[in-house]
């Protein structure tokens, strides 16, 4: 009998309350990544009604406006008007920063003496599978679409009841380890109070869940080839008028799982947004994308998951762990070899092959860190697939050698 089973993932809109402060969080960072690359940088942004803080460490050499650059965010995402529960002009502003810990920086900063070490312990998961054209999982594919798709309508003005909160959620139907159809969609999504600006409206729920399956969940879901039932819910509660930070806190880091993988794939527990890459909860998640990717990218498996482990101020890996889950076109512990061989783990390395210190975080702080097509992200480059497909060459050539 078919092992058949539904796994479920979810993304958020840019106008969430978490990800509001991603992205403040990053909007700080790359502002200040423009004139000094050798910021540390580890910022937290709390957003609530009428008030963001901005707090956290940060060592630099340059100044940057913080209260301009959160100002220039929320109004960017869509936060103009004060009866959204947050303005971009009216609301309040609080900031309190120290500098990186001097304790840290000892074991982090190079020196002559000393190799760059990581920014902290832990550990970091990258994952890639053949599911879709991205090598993601199709749920979190799915769901950042519905996203991304919600804001673009809201901007364009093409649904000009929408506001900035939202969510989706896609649960999609297995066979074995392979996608078979898409079972349910949930889509929740802010709006005007439509009895006042849309008069004809008779009934505004019914309204607006004709207009978000038609417009939003119809057209992802036909574009990706995928078979579906209409099984669609809409504003589950029926309304969805208050939303933003007047009806829920936002803090940065609390949508890493939206951020991955979709809870496909396992996570170290670190966030990204607001650190600079010699955090090496951000940049070896980015390098075990990479690998991953480029492993299945290469034919070497069709599911690969990377685990990389690091211990403060030390710049070496304690750990390089590679799973195929049974998929593998060599043994785990073989492409396990190859990954010390072909790709650089130690922080300096990666930052210098990934090219990060450049003022790229703000977009990656919505939609996904992973499984974009943006020149910038640069950890879903394909680039090493030629030299890794020579190893599968490699050991068929040996197969058929007398």
């Amino acid at each position: 009998m078919s092992d058949r089973h539904l796994f479920t993932s979810e993304s958020v809109t840019e106008g969430h309350p978490d990800k509001i402060c991603d992205q403040i969080s990053d909007a700080i960072l790359d502002s200040i990544l423009v004139d000094d690359i050798n910021c540390r940088v580890a910022c937290e942004t709390l957003v609530t009604t009428g008030l963001i803080l901005v707090s956290g460490e940060i060592t630099t050499s340059t100044y940057v406006d913080i209260p301009s650059i959160v100002r220039k965010t929320l109004a960017e995402i869509g936060y103009t008007r004060a009866s959204y529960g947050i303005s971009a002009t009216k609301a309040a502003v609080l900031t309190s920063i120290d500098e990186q810990s001097p304790e840290i920086s000892q074991g982090v900063d190079e020196s002559p003496d000393h190799e760059q070490g990581a920014g902290d312990q832990g550990l970091m998961f990258g994952f890639a599978c053949d599911e879709t054209p991205e090598l993601m999982p199709l749920p979190i594919q799915l769901a950042q679409r519905l996203t991304k798709r919600l804001a673009e309508l809201r901007k364009s003005e093409a649904l000009p009841w929408l506001r900035p909160d939202g969510k989706s959620q896609v649960t999609v139907e297995y066979e074995g380890d392979r996608p078979v159809a898409v079972r349910k969609v949930v889509v929740a999504t802010q709006h005007d109070d439509l009895s006042d600006a849309y008069p004809d409206v008779r009934n505004e729920h019914e309204f607006i869940t004709r207009e978000v399956v038609d417009q939003i969940i119809l057209p992802v879901l036909v574009s990706s080839g995928v078979d579906f039932d209409e099984n669609f819910i809409v504003n589950g509660t029926g309304r969805f008028v208050l939303g933003g930070p007047q009806a829920d806190t936002g803090l940065t880091g609390r949508k890493i799982i939206v951020d991955t993988y979709g809870g496909y794939a396992r996570h170290g527990g670190g966030a990204f947004s607001g650190k600079d890459p010699s955090k090496v909860d951000r940049s070896a998640a980015y390098m075990a994308r990479y690998i991953a990717k480029n492993i299945v990218g290469a034919g070497l498996a069709r599911r690969c998951e990377i685990q990389l482990a690091y211990s403060i101020g030390v710049a070496e890996p304690i750990s390089i762990n590679v799973d195929t889950f049974g998929t593998g076109e060599l043994k785990d512990a073989e492409l396990a070899k190859i990954v010390k061989q072909e790709f650089p783990t130690k922080p300096r390395a990666i930052i210098e092959h990934l090219d990060l210190l450049r003022p790229i975080y703000r977009k990656t702080a919505a939609y996904g860190h992973f499984g974009r097509e943006d020149e910038d992200f640069t950890w879903e480059r394909l680039d090493k697939v030629v030299d890794l497909s020579g190893f599968l060459k490699e050991r068929e050539l040996q197969a058929v050698s007398p």
